[in-house]
């Protein structure tokens, strides 16, 4: 990836130099359907038109592209030779006004960068889209590549006839011979322009809003998907999500959306969940379900479409100026996505959700090495590109969470409707967004900001209880810790809950409350004074700010003992997070953590939180659980998931949900011959549909212990030959425990770029089986001399995959560690990006270590 990053100093130069006043690009996509090497290119030819703040001055424009045919610079003739580099086109002598024409040829993507190209295996089809985020437009035009130069766009895209094809604005007037022109754009970032065009299955729908005013706005609706997944599009659904969205920002923003049409567009192989491109969103293709799937799948994808919205004002209307304030879009359509999925929708309970999956996403990343203030220093593209984690995303929400419940909610939603009219169409700051809101709160946002944006790491927040003789609270405080390395103790407004049972056989309850601005070491709580024991006391109730909650010893028996009995969702969510936290610290052992989902994860109301608990449950098993006791924990939790599969109520999600746990963890032959006989017909159990999707999910297993062979993955592919279908074969093969079928996916991935990026994602999931450490051992020290090569020559999405997925975590050793800090010393000048992605896994796999001690120490159980 030479001579592909951006650095913010040349930005801030370019963008202090330039101002654009216009883009028009034409592309000619009818090479799409070529044979051979034809079809590796497209034509490209954009226009742009700037001013240079000082005459005489010289700037470069950015392309990534095999070839430029021709480069004019305000009628002057450049030689592309001379002045295109492979990524940049010098410009020099510039004048007050200026035109730009350059002419190129462009590659198609097989990576889901820049253009993407994408052959459907089912009939032959093309299929193409764009992802620019956060700077690949270049790969399809020549372009100033930054946010803070926007402009309006015009494009013109030629393509096969018969195609449907879209762009940000409307097709103005009718295609002609193939020939598309689309309306010009409000002026928008580069990285936020779209172009999809393919023989795609369209849907459309209208939605209709009359203001208070009087005043009607019409925006036509589009969603499209590939042909082959047209008879499982359920269109209807995303469309009245769609609707209540925009209904919900209409309501609360005071801004109409500002960008003519909203068209949806499924995409196959995409890297993203989606992307905000103003009146032309994309989607992974994964949101069209192919068989039957939990509510909780149906909130996730409308939370996404919620989160996408959000984004044509938090990012699209108003754009940061550079990279560093990221989480002025992420942050804000992450927190309104959630906002707007419990208001608007039937999705009520999207706060459970947040806080068991987001907000732990969030709580990971905050304890990496490479963890970053909300508000980030970003030097360059290769740094941007990785602080799109959960900081920027669920902290920075869990963040805007508390400061509503600081300022209130009506002002902040009133400083957003300022933010918006001010700052229309423009690109903004920290100190921009600051002050709207301590216009329309009356605070002084100031320390705020420096605690909760400027620093990084997360507090921990343990209660601490005095009882005199009769049983009640004398002292109730809240101690406030922070890790050595991140020691600001932040100000946190939280909600305190007492819970009891009423009698040995009644759920535990919340019987008190109380708020408190902690702030500190140590906090009290003089509101719960005299209240009578309680049975489990739960800091931060109600999720109401971001830390790590900690229990007092009396709370965390309760919760070994009964867990099950919590009554309410989200405490009971609160406190499930809470254990987990515990267990990836290294305080409780993991098989005390496992004993808790076998106990009580089958009592779990909440699908999401289910699902969550079956993920951190397998997590714990493979890196958390002492070596010597592993077998053990393995088996008992099988047979855990078996029982809860058995006894979950026919036709229900939880069933499906532990029939995928439990192909997940099964490993003893009586739990694969069970997977079988579920798959050749010859097993039931009363309920479970085995639709294609969950046939792959159990024959997965089976692959991976040495029960499938090449054959019978390939029956399985003759039943479902689709491009789901070939990414899970490819999965299944690469699953397989056999020497040459890891050199195979070694050499596919790692030695050579033939596979698409979603086939790169499936080998890589194939490949690295826990259960295989003893195979997999040799590839430990392969990794560590390759990963310096394939960020080199590689795309930054591919080395992404390729760093992290292929780190030998599944062999949890010292010796791992040793290797990895090896590397580290001896490639001090490696990419800042490569290194930040070595040392988030070494601190994996470090946690690791440390919680098996703990799970060791804890000895054998009975």
């Amino acid at each position: 990836m030479p001579g592909e990053n951006l650095s913010r100093d040349e930005a801030r130069t370019r963008g202090r130099l330039l101002s654009v006043e216009a883009y028009d690009v034409a592309l000619d996509l009818r090479s799409a359907v070529a044979q051979g090497a034809q079809a590796d290119t497209f034509r490209s030819r954009t226009t742009i038109r700037f001013r240079c703040a000082e005459p005489g001055a010289a700037t470069f424009a950015d392309l990534l592209a095999p070839a430029v045919t021709s480069v004019t610079l305000n009628g002057r003739e450049l030689d592309p030779a001379e002045v295109f580099d492979g990524t940049r086109i010098a410009l020099d002598d510039l004048a007050a006004e200026n035109t730009l024409v350059v002419d190129a040829r462009c590659a198609y993507s097989r990576t889901g960068e820049g253009l993407h190209r994408f052959v459907d295996p089912e009939d032959g089809e093309v299929y193409l889209y764009t992802q620019y985020e956060p700077a690949d437009s270049r790969r399809v035009f020549a372009t100033f590549e930054q946010p803070d130069l926007k402009a309006p766009f015009t494009f013109e895209v030629t393509a096969p006839e018969g195609w449907a094809v879209l762009s940000n604005g409307a097709r103005d007037g009718a295609a002609e011979g193939g020939r598309h022109r689309f309306a010009t754009t409000r002026p928008i970032s580069t990285y936020i322009t779209a172009v999809v065009a393919g023989p795609y299955h369209v849907v459309t729908d209208t939605y209709r809003r009359t203001f208070e005013d009087g005043t009607e706005l019409e925006i036509p609706l589009g969603a499209l998907c590939r042909k082959g997944l047209a008879k499982h599009f359920d269109a209807d659904d995303v469309f009245a999500v769609t609707k209540q969205g925009l209904d919900f920002f209409h309501d609360h923003f005071d801004f109409p959306y500002p960008f003519g049409k909203y068209d949806q567009a499924f995409v196959p192989e995409y890297n993203l969940g989606a992307m905000e491109n103003p009146g032309c969103v994309t989607f992974r293709e994964e949101f069209i379900f192919r068989g039957k799937v939990t509510e909780a799948a149906y909130e996730r994808r409308a939370n996404v479409i919620l989160h996408e919205m959000a984004h044509m004002w938090f990012g699209d209307l108003v754009t940061m100026q550079w990279w560093d304030d990221l989480w002025l879009k992420e942050s804000y359509a992450d927190f309104m996505g959630s906002f707007a999925l419990v208001e608007a929708t039937r999705f009520t309970d999207g706060w459970i959700t947040f806080a068991n999956r987001r907000k732990s996403w969030a709580y990971r990343a905050d304890q990496l090495p490479s963890t970053h203030p909300v508000t980030a220093d970003i030097r360059d593209l290769e740094d941007a590109k990785l602080n799109f984690d959960g900081i920027t995303y669920a902290k920075g929400a869990a963040v805007l969470k508390q400061l509503v419940a600081y300022v209130g909610q009506e002002a902040f939603l009133e400083g957003a409707r300022r933010y918006f009219k001010r700052h229309a169409y423009g690109n903004t700051r920290l100190a921009d967004l600051l002050a709207v809101l301590e216009e329309t709160s009356g605070r002084d946002l100031a320390l705020w900001s420096r605690s909760w944006l400027e620093t990084a790491g997360v507090n921990s927040l343990t209660p601490q209880v005095v009882y005199d003789a009769q049983d009640r609270i004398t002292e109730l405080s809240v101690l406030q810790e922070a890790a050595d390395s991140h020691p600001e103790l932040r100000p946190h407004r939280v909600a305190v809950g007492l819970y009891r049972r009423q009698d040995a056989d009644s759920a535990l309850v919340r019987y008190a409350r109380a708020e408190v601005d902690v702030s500190g070491p140590r906090t009290a709580v003089p509101q719960l004074a005299g209240q009578e024991r309680p049975e489990l006391i739960l800091v931060n109730d109600e999720d109401l700010t971001y830390c790590k909650v900690r229990f007092d010893e009396g709370s965390l028996a309760a919760l070994r003992a009964r867990l099950g009995d919590l009554a309410d969702p989200m405490a009971r969510a609160l406190c499930w997070a809470a254990l987990w936290g515990l267990t990836r610290d290294g305080l409780m052992p993991a098989r005390d953590y496992l004993d808790l989902v076998r106990r009580f994860a089958g009592r779990e109301t909440d699908i999401g939180v289910l699902q969550s608990l079956h993920d951190q449950a397998q997590a714990a098993l493979e890196h958390y659980t002492a070596p010597e006791h592993r077998e053990r924990a393995a088996r008992e939790l099988a047979e855990g998931a078996l029982h809860e599969l058995r006894l979950a109520e026919p036709g229900s999600g939880h069933q499906l949900t532990w029939a995928r746990h439990f192909a997940a963890v099964a490993g003893a032959p009586a739990d694969l011959q069970l997977l079988r006989g579920l798959l050749d017909g010859t097993a039931k159990i009363d309920g479970l549909d085995v639709d294609q999707e969950l046939r792959w999910t159990l024959l997965g297993p089976l692959a991976a212990h040495g029960l499938a062979d090449e054959a019978a993955i390939g029956a399985e592919l003759a039943r479902d030959d689709t491009a789901s279908g070939r990414r899970h074969q490819v999965r299944c093969l690469a699953a397989r425990p056999s020497a040459e079928v890891k050199e195979q996916a070694w050499q596919q991935v790692v030695e050579s770029d033939t596979l698409s990026n979603a086939l790169v994602e499936a080998t890589i999931a194939g490949f690295a089986q826990p259960e295989q450490r003893e195979l997999l051992a040799p590839c430990a020290p392969r990794y560590f001399e390759a990963i310096e090569r394939v960020w080199r020559e590689r795309s930054i999405e591919i080395g992404m995959a390729v760093v992290r997925g292929l780190f030998p975590d599944w062999l949890v050793e010292r010796s791992t560690l040793d290797a990895a800090d090896h590397w580290l010393a001896e490639h001090a000048q490696a990419a800042p990006a490569l290194r930040r992605l070595v040392l988030e896994k070494r601190d994996d796999l470090a946690r690791a270590l440390r919680a098996q001690a703990c799970d060791a120490a804890a000895g054998a159980r009975p």
